[in-house]
């Protein structure tokens, strides 16, 4: 019996609210464990106790405008803390400068304890309440998030909850023999029941890692390893698991953790002779967890980790009436962009924008060019064979491309996970690099580097222009060239993600105030499609917004429209100058980047031009 006689009024109220399905699900998954569910409050009325009075009266305000990371004022930067600036301490100190980049919500790569040349870069998590010492204490990562909170600047942290690092203490207490830990994840005596599993079950990592369990020589088990062998699957059946790893997540978030970013959600729960992707048990607990947090803290949001296309990405924001992440990735739309850039063919990339636009416009995505992972292909095969594109051709074309191994192009990167029988491969590379810039650099031409900066920033204007929020990478803002030295880490070699997780080059941040130079314009040019992008409602997630055809298959056209006013919005996705380009809409149009007006059916655009042709309502 729960004993509410020390509740506060607030917590009281928080959990009554949804208590009924909160129950109904918990008991559903786990056989009506009502002493599980007994110990799951008892958890959720301590985290709510043990977070500060600070975050409980920012909680309380989001609570009062619960659209606070809808409207366009958002804009994220994701970085490796590390990479930027050695330790926590050091971006703490740094954050004058991502203030400078206007970004309001701070995203740090995984930080939490994991061991050496075993971590994935930091998904095998051996502990989930210490950071990596080397980068600080969580003292530090609790004074960053204070840090940030002063400055208007919001703070996500990666969850790694699917599995655990073989080094987490669970494991190693499973790998001595103590059943109970043992059941926290999936050992089996034999290789009888893994081998079902495998008939149905998709590899990861074909090539990297394959299989989806691993045989322990020293404990004569074998253990589910859907990821690499030392990340271990967690057995979200035991209540204890999911109740446990709820509790590490509100630790985070009670130290001062304003977005956790939920990794791999899809994997989740595990059934035999299923695929065990994407089960309906997945977003039962997603549901839960959302709740969970709306008890605790509901002034911080869920990003969920689904790299498959919106459609199949889509229900995972559940529904009005039981909502379940706040926002999620826009990968596919990332991966069909840089599909685009290579072929100069925009059909696809507008197919996938009207399938976005179908959509509600409640579904809050998080759009971006560049990531600290690879460019997988995950594209729609099906629409692109109609004009004659065939799946494993296409895929190693814009391989090829991007790599720089076809003619034309300027584009350096290096491949990932590449198979030689299937002939498919994944895509590594800073975003300069792929546009080329890096080519100009080492060649000394200077058309070279315009064509790659136009190209760099009219990727950057198409983000800012979709409905969601924007999310840079860190060095984008200057122009980061590809990180080579990984070649020469012994740790780091064989993983070619490494190219674009170099070290921040602070010597080239300097130069983005030395007029004229490379950094100089891509950071002020940048900033000042950013700060056109904060000014205007009709960026705004909510906006409604559709394609159009421009006359040119080279040339992206898309609307949006608000309450306010209308955006006119054209992207050229070739080398060639575009003339006589049309909108279809009529009026008078002002050019936001140039302040004149425009004729919104003859518009010329530069080699990787674009523009924001904007209409207000209160004109008319």
């Amino acid at each position: 019996m729960t004993d509410r006689s020390k509740w506060t009024k607030e917590f009281a109220r928080r959990y009554d609210r949804h208590l009924d399905e909160l129950k109904w699900l918990f008991c559903e998954l786990y056989h009506n464990d009502m002493d599980a569910f007994g110990a799951l409050t008892e958890m959720l009325c301590a985290s709510y106790k043990a977070r500060k009075t600070a975050l409980k009266r920012r909680d309380r305000a989001r609570e009062k405008d619960p659209g606070w990371y809808k409207r366009n004022d958002l804009l994220g930067m994701m970085m490796y803390a590390d990479n930027f600036a050695g330790t926590l301490q050091g971006v703490r100190e740094k954050l004058d400068y991502i203030e400078d980049c206007g970004v309001s919500c701070l995203h740090l790569m995984p930080l939490l304890q994991s061991p050496a040349g075993r971590s994935d870069g930091g998904y095998a998590v051996a502990d989930y309440r210490r950071v990596e010492p080397r980068l600080g204490t969580v003292d530090d990562l609790a004074e960053l998030a204070d840090a940030c909170h002063e400055k208007g600047i919001n703070l996500a942290l990666d969850f790694v909850m699917n599995h655990t690092s073989e080094d987490h203490e669970w494991a190693r207490r499973a790998r001595a023999g103590e059943r109970e830990y043992m059941d926290r994840y999936f050992f089996f005596d034999n290789w009888d029941i893994p081998n079902e599993y495998e008939k149905t079950v998709p590899q990861v990592f074909s090539t990297t890692a394959p299989g989806n369990f691993t045989w322990l020589e020293d404990c004569k088990k074998v253990v589910m390893t859907f990821f690499y062998p030392y990340q271990w699957d967690l057995n979200y059946a035991n209540p204890v698991v999911f109740i446990e790893m709820s509790a590490n997540l509100f630790y985070l978030a009670n130290l001062g953790i304003d977005i956790l970013r939920i990794d791999a959600v899809p994997y989740i729960w595990k059934q035999l002779y299923t695929d065990c992707r994407n089960l309906p048990q997945v977003h039962n607990m997603v549901r839960m967890l959302r709740m969970m947090c709306e008890i605790v803290c509901p002034g911080v949001l869920l990003l969920g980790e689904v790299v498959m296309e919106p459609i199949k990405v889509a229900p995972y924001f559940g529904t009005v009436e039981k909502p379940e992440c706040h926002m999620l990735y826009n990968a596919t739309t990332m991966c069909t962009t840089w599909s685009t850039v290579a072929t100069r063919d925009t059909r696809l990339l507008r197919h996938q924008m009207d399938v976005m636009a179908s959509l509600p416009r409640s579904y809050i995505w998080l759009n971006y060019i560049r990531c600290h992972d690879d460019i997988g292909w995950g594209l729609d095969y099906d629409f692109l064979a109609q004009f004659g594109q065939m799946q494993n051709p296409h895929k190693r074309f814009i391989t090829d491309y991007l790599m720089g191994r076809v003619d034309w192009s300027n584009a350096r990167g290096e491949s990932y996970n590449d198979d030689p029988v299937t002939q498919d491969a994944r895509l590594c590379g800073t975003t300069a690099s792929l546009c080329g810039v890096e080519r100009g650099v080492f060649e000394g031409s200077d058309a070279i580097i315009d064509l790659g900066l136009a190209c760099d920033l009219m990727l950057h204007a198409f983000v800012l222009t979709q409905s969601g929020i924007p999310m840079l990478y860190s060095g984008d803002e200057i122009a980061q060239l590809n990180d080579y030295s990984y070649h020469d880490d012994p740790e780091k070699w064989d993983d070619s993600r490494y190219i674009h997780r170099g070290r921040f080059n602070w010597d080239d941040a300097q130069r983005r105030d030395v007029p004229g130079t490379l950094q100089n314009r891509m950071f002020y040019g940048l900033r000042r499609l950013e700060q056109i992008h904060a000014a205007y409602g009709v960026f705004a997630a909510d906006a409604d917004f559709w394609t159009l055809w421009t006359g040119s298959d080279n040339v992206l056209g898309l609307v949006r429209t608000n309450a306010e006013g209308k955006l006119i919005a054209l992207f050229n996705f070739s080398e060639y100058e575009q003339h006589d380009l049309f909108s279809g809409e009529q009026g008078d149009y002002v050019d936001l980047l140039t302040g004149e007006g425009t004729d919104p059916n003859c518009i010329h655009l530069a080699p990787y031009g674009f523009c924001w042709l904007y209409r207000p309502f209160d004109a008319e």
